[in-house]
């Protein structure tokens, strides 16, 4: 198993233009919302780190080697985007996000009463099923409800819908550049946002898979699916769960890492011009060591932008 597909199916590939605003989002947000989501922004210094792994696990990645990259100065989220969050922008904007608008979306079978009842899932991925409702405000499916897990990171979010609520917040998405900066935490060629060990004599850090993928998870680190966005400690620079969790989008299509003139770094790279999707960082709940090895600080892998999941989220970047 090559760990590649199972991270995040891909949604059905619609030949879509790259926004998905609906007509409401014409509308300006709202002050309380804006500083709400504005106070949840960390403002980083920005600067020189080393991007990337001195040797990557799946090639097709194209995660190293290391090259020095800059970044300027720039806000990110504290947390993902929460399902409180999330539900506030869509009851004040009144935008529907591409699960909604489509009535479908992947859940992983061990959230389903009946996964034999959902008999379509990606190719070698039984383990996701499109289910007919699924979708942010019933992320597991009809029948489940966001309000039972305010906290939580809002999921079943397209690239689509990450940039609709960025747009309308004034925002952005962070670039994959931004985001790999603010995991390090300062560290440097760590591998996760607090040093190199998965498990620290402190305890879990981030919530990820444990037991046998994918059909036993004997949840030592307390979950089995999301937990709540600053559920574990923060690294040195103030972030949650920057990696486990949930995957997380970047504004960066995907592509080799970014490279230098030979003289001097890149300097606030912006990735390929096109590619085959965007970049998503950080791994999530059900990264295992046996198949898909994304939780690190430096991995990386991308999907399409009409995708979704119930481990997909955001955070948001100013």
């Amino acid at each position: 198993m090559d760990g590649k597909s199972c991270c995040a199916p891909a949604g059905p590939g619609l030949a879509l233009p790259e926004t998905r605003l609906a007509p409401a989002l014409a509308r300006r947000a709202s002050d309380a919302l804006k500083s709400e989501i504005a106070a949840g922004l960390i403002a980083l210094k920005g600067g020189f780190f080393d991007m990337g792994a001195a040797k990557g696990r799946y090639p097709d990645d194209m995660d190293s080697p290391r090259r020095r990259v800059f970044v300027s100065p720039f806000r990110l989220g504290r947390t993902v985007v929460t399902n409180r969050q999330w539900a506030a922008f869509a009851a004040e904007s009144g935008y529907r996000s591409v699960a909604e608008r489509e009535g479908w979306s992947f859940v992983f079978h061990l959230f389903l009463e009946d996964p034999l009842g959902y008999v379509e899932h990606p190719p070698q991925t039984p383990w996701w099923r499109a289910v007919a409702g699924a979708n942010w405000a019933a992320p597991e499916g009809p029948g489940s409800d966001w309000r039972e897990k305010p906290d939580h990171p809002a999921v079943h979010l397209s690239w689509f819908d990450a940039a609709a609520m960025a747009e309308y917040l004034g925002l952005t998405l962070p670039t994959e550049a931004e985001w790999e900066f603010a995991a390090r935490g300062g560290l440097k060629q760590a591998r996760f946002p607090w040093g190199n060990e998965l498990v620290p004599a402190s305890g879990h850090r981030h919530n990820t898979w444990q037991g046998e993928f994918p059909r036993l998870n004997s949840a030592e680190d307390g979950f089995i699916g999301t937990c709540p966005a600053d559920h574990f400690p923060p690294n040195a620079y103030g972030f949650h769960n920057l990696t486990g969790n949930v995957w997380e989008w970047t504004a960066t299509k995907f592509g080799p890492l970014p490279q230098g003139d030979g003289k001097l770094p890149p300097r606030d790279p912006q990735g390929p011009a096109d590619g085959p999707g965007y970049v998503i960082r950080g791994g999530s709940y059900l990264c295992h060591v046996s198949y898909c090895e994304r939780y690190q600080v430096h991995s990386r892998t991308h999907n399409t932008p009409d995708s979704s999941t119930g481990h997909m989220g955001m955070r948001l970047a100013g």
